[in-house]
């Protein structure tokens, strides 16, 4: 439960982010974006356990750039989308809000496969002391999709208070996320 708890933080912190920076959620797109979080958390650690010690060697040395890049380009872009929003000639379209976040499906996907890289070396870590990896993984899985139900629904929130900074806000939270995880594996043997 703990180690669900701590994996899904990422996710509840983008789901938050994401939440803010889109004019309006629908209940089904909430739920669609908790499934997919939840879904990967869930699904990572089971690949990680799988691939085991071999794969732990070739992907180590990098996760956290991969996790990093794709966080930041997503935040970076967030972000260009709040500052370009604020000049005077941007015109404001509805539909453009959609088209950005968890509102669209393939930024969904980087976000939660970005999102869930550590559960990878979590499954590894599973593999490696030779315990079972479904029950654990169905735990992540099912605390990851709470936590991210609860983060958009807490975004909502956010949302009214922070008004047209949203996306500058937002994607800068992404970026940090990129920037924590790249610091933990950079910083770690020190």
């Amino acid at each position: 439960m703990l180690i669900g708890l701590a994996l899904s933080m990422d996710a509840f912190a983008v789901s938050v982010s994401a939440s803010i920076c889109t004019a309006s959620i629908p209940a089904v797109i909430g739920l669609r974006a908790a499934l997919f979080f939840g879904f990967f958390q869930f699904a990572m650690p089971v690949v990680g356990w799988y691939l085991g010690g071999a794969f732990r060697q070739l992907i180590q040395g990098f996760d956290h750039w991969i996790a990093f890049l794709l966080l930041a380009a997503v935040g970076g872009k967030m972000i260009y989308e709040g500052i370009r929003a604020r000049s005077p000639e941007a015109c404001p379209d509805p539909d453009e809000a959609k088209s950005h976040g968890i509102m669209k499906l393939n930024t969904l996907t980087i976000l939660a496969f970005a999102t869930s890289i550590d559960a990878l070396a979590v499954g590894l870590s599973y593999s490696m002391i030779g315990s079972p990896i479904y029950g654990p993984a169905a735990v992540i899985g099912v605390t990851t999709f709470l936590t991210c139900a609860l983060g958009i629904q807490f975004g909502r929130k956010l949302k009214t208070i922070l008004e047209e900074w949203a996306d500058i806000v937002g994607g800068t939270v992404l970026v940090l996320i990129g920037l924590k995880i790249l610091a933990e594996h950079l910083f770690k043997h020190i």
